[in-house]
């Protein structure tokens, strides 16, 4: 596939470079406050009409004013509501998040109960082709299985499964094969001993010590050190800090520190969105995924802190395991490797990191939480916010507007596959993405082929899953 050639120094300025056709703008209304019914109770209560970022907000002061009882919340895109979960019959823990503003669910699991099955999980069944996350909405671990999970490592899994007890967790089974996505925005190229490699910028952030630098994929940082904006040009930018795998983040200075960047995500039909915060997911979000391949896509958020152990490339029958992921059921095919996933009122959430699947039949893909990068390399984005909105912050992006519709206020709920989950070939946000996410520059896949997509096998087919 072929790329746009951005000017030196000014490399990825923008995340997305690819001209595409633009997602429809769907203005959707404000958020006001409404009287709802509580379908858990079947009594009439406070609930408020929320906007994401609102609703996480609420659920962070919620955990934290309800302590043991509280046991997860998620975002109602429906209603713009947040329900929380509680497993004490305490009326007035239950009275409290009603007068806050939240529907109340009362559930069996508890948080520590969710976490302590994760556990298990991790140390009875951490098996190459598998995940697992908590999902809010069912009260459950959600654990699923690629294609390549099969006989004594199925029957494995399962049994952990099944000893957790009933109703603790839920197992399914993916198409695909997990495999590492690279991160990023437009793209970026390095030249290993293997050959050439191709990743994608993420965002564009400041260093702790004011050097204009990016984020992108933590097995891109490990397979290469040296990037540029261009193939087989010269290298515009080193890695500062890279880690992969556990989690999987980069931190690449501009070598020239009088690099011109902006905050900005290309959207399409030139249109753009201005990230102005990083925020952390809400399950049950909508959020917005750029590829070059694919175009804008977008879908929810179904689970948050998810384990996924990918298939070492480096080690014979390793395995990679990277936790703490945002879990979703956007889609994402080769090439759209490491697309940014941000929110319709400008909030960078993630960078891809892997999955499964395709745009025609779906799949999961895995998202590093921003966040969680920012904090650990004590970088900046946008307006210079480091963190994301306490609780479980997502963009206020619950409705499926178009993000290049001056979108602070979509709130509504239109499927999101409606606006612009089709628009092909919008983003140019995963414009690269052949580089070997598993973290070795011998893992590059191809062997010094162009990266660059155009009949190679490393335009992204490699390292991104196919059906």
């Amino acid at each position: 596939m072929s790329h746009k050639r951005m000017p030196k120094r000014k490399a990825a300025i923008a995340v997305g470079g690819v001209a595409a056709l633009g997602a429809a703008a769907l203005l959707l209304p404000n958020a006001n406050a409404s009287q709802d019914k509580d379908q858990a109770s079947g009594t009439t209560g406070t609930a408020k009409t929320l906007k994401a970022t609102q609703a996480s907000n609420l659920a962070a002061q919620l955990q934290k004013a309800l302590g043991g009882a509280f046991a997860g919340s998620y975002f109602d895109s429906g209603k713009q509501q947040l329900v929380v979960n509680v497993v004490s019959g305490d009326n007035n823990v239950i009275q409290q998040a009603k007068k806050a503003g939240a529907v109340v669910r009362q559930v069996k699991n508890s948080t520590s109960d969710l976490k302590a099955a994760a556990g298990t999980l991790k140390a009875k069944a951490t098996i190459p082709g598998t995940s697992w996350a908590v999902d809010p909405r069912t009260d459950k671990v959600l654990v699923t299985a690629d294609s390549t999970v099969t006989g004594a490592k199925w029957n494995r899994l399962q049994s952990t499964v099944q000893s957790l007890g009933s109703g603790m967790a839920t197992l399914k089974k993916s198409a695909g094969s997990f495999k590492t996505f690279v991160a990023g925005g437009d793209a970026i190229f390095a030249q290993t001993q293997q050959g050439g490699v191709r990743c994608s910028l993420g965002f564009n952030v400041t260093a702790s010590d004011g050097s204009p630098a990016f984020l992108t994929a933590g097995h891109c940082g490990v397979a290469a050190k040296d990037w540029s904006d261009s193939q087989n040009g010269q290298p515009i930018a080193t890695v500062d800090q890279a880690k992969f795998p556990g989690n999987d983040f980069s931190l690449v200075k501009y070598n020239d520190k009088t690099t011109q960047t902006s905050s900005t995500v290309n959207a399409g039909n030139g249109q753009t969105v201005q990230i102005t915060q990083a925020a952390d997911a809400t399950v049950g979000e909508t959020v917005f995924r750029m590829g070059s391949t694919t175009g804008l896509h977008n879908g929810q958020v179904t689970g948050l802190d998810a384990t996924v152990n990918f298939a070492s490339e480096t080690v014979p029958g390793g395995t990679d395991t990277v936790n703490g992921l945002i879990q979703t059921n956007v889609c994402a095919e080769a090439g759209d490797s490491g697309g940014s996933l941000f929110t319709q009122d400008g909030s960078a959430v993630g960078l891809t990191s892997g999955g499964s699947g395709d745009c025609t039949n779906g799949g999961e893909t895995f998202f590093q939480p921003v966040t969680a990068a920012l904090q650990a390399t004590g970088a900046t984005l946008g307006n210079g916010g480091n963190g994301g909105n306490a609780g479980n912050g997502a963009g206020d992006q619950s409705g499926s507007a178009a993000p290049s519709a001056s979108a602070g206020d979509q709130s509504g709920a239109a499927d999101p596959s409606a606006s612009a989950g089709d628009q092909s070939g919008a983003g140019g946000d995963q414009i690269g993405g052949s580089a070997d996410p598993s973290a070795s520059a011998s893992d590059q896949s191809g062997s010094g082929s162009d990266q660059s997509g155009a009949g190679s096998a490393n335009d992204g087919s490699s390292l991104t899953s196919t059906r």
